[in-house]
C-alpha cells in the first residue's frame, strides 16, 4: 500500500481469505482513505445504472411486441447475478488464492470479506471491491442476453445468466483482473472490461442467435427488416449509459486520482467523437443525421476506450472512438454474411468493439498515463517501444472470444435438452409477441389495441436493404407497416 498522511499502513494477514481482524485493531475504516469509499460506492451505483440503461436501449431498437421482455431481462440479470455473485461469483473471481484459471471458495458467501486489502487495489478493501466488481458481473448477461430479443422464454434466460455467469463470465474476469490468473501474469493489459465484459457478452450473443435460431420471416438475403420502435428509448439506454461509463471506466481505477480523471477525460472523448464517426457513415449513405447511428456509435466509442481508459492519453482516445466506431460500423453487416439472426448487433457492437479496443490499447498504452495514480508500472504499448504488448492483447483476445463463443453454445445445447428449459418460444407465440406471451404485459397500453400490427416493412428495395438494427435503422421511418 502507497504511504499516505490519513490512514494507517495495513497489518494483517495479506494473501489469504481474512476479514481483517487479524490486524488487532478495532476501527477497520483506518486504513483507507474516505474519499476513495466514496468514489468507488458512486462508481458501483452509476455502473448499476447503466444496466436499466442496455434494457432501455435495446428495448428501443427491438419490435414493440417485444420491448418490455428485454428490459425485464436487464433487470432480472441484476438480480439474478447479484445472487450469483454473494453465493459464489465473487469468490471465484477475485479470491486472493487460487489457480491460473479460476479462483476458489476461500470467499464462498463472502465469508471473510471485509477489511483486507482487495485483490484489485490496496487502496480498497474487499469489501467495496465486491461490491463494485459485482455491477460489473451483473452487466455482461444483461449485454449479452439481448440476443434473446423476439424469441427467447423468460425461464430459460434466467438460469442461462447464472449458469453463464459462474462458467463463463467468472474464469474469463479472474485470468483478467486476478494477479494469479494467466492473462495478467502474462502482462496482458485491459482496465476496465475489454476481453471480460465486451467481448464475452459479444461472443456470447452470437452463440445464443445461432443456437436458438432464426426468427420467423427471416430472410438470408435481407433479415428480418424492420425500423426501431421507439428511438427516444434509444436516446434514454444511450444517456443512461454514457453516465454511468464514467463510473466504469473512471472507477476501475479503484481510487479517487488522477489516473480515475484521465480515465474519464478519454471516456468521454472516445463517446463523443465515435458518435460524430458513426452519424457521418451513415449520412455519406442515406443524407440524413441517424439519431439511432449518432447513440450506435458513441456505444462503440464508449466500448472501445474501455480497455484502454486508464493507459492511454487524450489523443489517443480520438484514434479509439474512430477506430472503434468505424469498425463497429462495418462489422453489423458480418450477421449477414454469416447468415446468423443477431438482431440487435450486440456482437458487431461490443464483441468487435472490444476487440478493436483492446488491439489499440497494445499500440496507445503509455506508462507515464498508467503511473497518474502513483503506484502503477507498466512497460506500455508500440509507444513505449513495447512490441510485444499487441501479442499479449492478441493472445487475450483470442482465448476470451473462443472460451465465451464455444462455452455458451454448450450451456444453450443442453439447457435446451431438458424438460421446461428449451428455449424458444412457439412460432405462434413468437408472432404473437414475446411481452404477451411470457409477461402477459406490455410497454404500452396501446399495444392491447394493435396486437397484431407487425413492424415488418414491405415496399421498396431501399426499405428492405440489409441494416435493421444499428445500421442505417432510421431510414425507413417513411415505410408502412405490413398488416397480418
Amino acid at each position: 500500500m502507497s504511504a499516505s498522511l490519513y490512514v494507517t499502513p495495513y497489518n494483517g494477514t495479506t494473501g489469504d481469505a481474512d476479514a481483517g481482524y487479524s490486524t488487532g485493531v478495532t476501527d477497520l475504516n483506518q486504513f483507507y482513505e474516505s474519499g476513495d469509499f466514496a468514489w468507488i460506492m458512486t462508481c458501483a451505483a452509476l455502473v448499476l445504472l447503466m444496466i436499466p440503461g442496455v434494457g432501455f436501449f435495446y428495448s428501443g431498437l427491438a419490435r414493440r411486441k417485444s420491448a418490455l421482455s428485454l428490459i425485464m431481462l436487464a433487470m432480472l440479470s441484476i438480480a439474478v447475478v447479484d445472487f450469483q455473485w454473494f453465493f459464489w461469483g465473487y469468490s471465484l473471481t477475485f479470491s486472493h488464492t487460487g489457480s491460473s484459471f479460476i479462483g476458489d471458495l476461500s470467499n464462498f458467501g463472502l465469508m471473510k470479506t471485509l477489511a483486507q486489502p482487495s485483490v484489485g487495489s490496496t487502496k480498497i478493501p474487499d469489501l467495496l471491491f465486491c461490491l463494485y466488481q459485482g455491477m460489473f458481473a451483473a452487466i455482461t448477461p444483461a449485454l449479452a442476453i439481448g440476443a434473446a430479443v423476439d424469441r427467447a422464454r423468460i425461464l430459460p434466460c434466467i438460469v442461462f445468466m447464472f449458469i453463464w455467469a459462474t462458467i463463463v463470465y467468472d474464469p474469463i474476469a479472474y485470468w483478467t483482473w486476478n494477479a494469479n490468473g494467466w492473462s495478467f501474469v502474462l502482462g496482458g493489459l485491459d482496465f476496465a472490461g475489454g476481453t471480460p465484459v465486451h467481448i464475452s457478452s459479444g461472443a456470447a450473443a452470437l452463440a445464443f442467435s445461432v443456437m436458438i435460431g432464426k426468427r420467423t420471416g427471416y430472410a438470408k438475403s435481407a433479415g428480418l427488416p424492420y425500423r426501431p420502435h421507439n428511438v427516444t428509448h434509444i436516446v434514454l439506454g444511450t444517456v443512461f449509459l454514457w453516465v454511468g461509463w464514467f463510473g466504469f471506466n473512471g472507477g476501475s481505477a479503484l481510487a479517487a486520482n488522477m489516473r480515475a480523471v484521465m480515465a474519464c477525460i478519454v471516456t468521454h472523448l472516445a463517446a463523443s467523437v465515435g458518435g460524430i464517426t458513426w452519424t457521418l457513415l451513415d449520412y455519406r449513405l442515406e443524407k440524413k443525421w441517424s439519431v439511432v447511428g449518432f447513440c450506435s456509435g458513441a456505444i462503440a466509442g464508449l466500448v472501445a476506450i474501455t480497455p484502454a481508459a486508464g493507459f492511454v492519453t487524450p489523443w489517443a482516445a480520438v484514434v479509439f472512438g474512430i477506430v472503434g466506431s468505424i469498425g463497429c460500423n462495418f462489422a453489423t453487416k458480418l450477421k449477414f454474411i454469416m447468415g446468423v439472426d443477431e438482431a440487435l448487433d450486440i456482437f458487431a457492437v461490443h464483441g468487435i468493439g472490444g476487440i478493436i479496443g483492446n488491439l489499440l490499447t497494445g499500440i496507445f498504452a503509455a506508462d507515464y498515463i498508467a503511473a497518474l495514480d502513483g503506484f502503477t508500472s507498466i512497460p506500455g504499448g508500440w509507444i513505449n517501444h513495447n512490441y510485444i504488448q499487441l501479442a499479449y492483447q492478441i493472445a487475450d483476445c483470442c482465448a476470451g472470444f473462443s472460451y465465451s463463443f464455444v462455452l455458451t453454445c454448450i450451456i444453450l445445447f443442453l439447457m435446451n435438452l431438458i424438460p421446461g428449459l428449451s428455449l424458444r418460444v412457439s412460432v405462434e407465440k413468437e408472432e404473437l409477441g414475446v411481452d404477451d406471451d411470457q409477461l402477459g404485459e406490455f410497454a404500452y397500453d396501446y399495444v392491447e389495441l394493435q396486437r397484431h400490427t407487425s413492424d415488418v416493412l414491405t415496399g421498396s428495395p431501399e426499405m428492405t436493404a440489409p441494416g435493421n438494427g444499428r445500421a442505417g435503422s432510421s431510414k425507413s421511418s417513411e415505410g408502412p407497416e405490413k398488416m397480418v
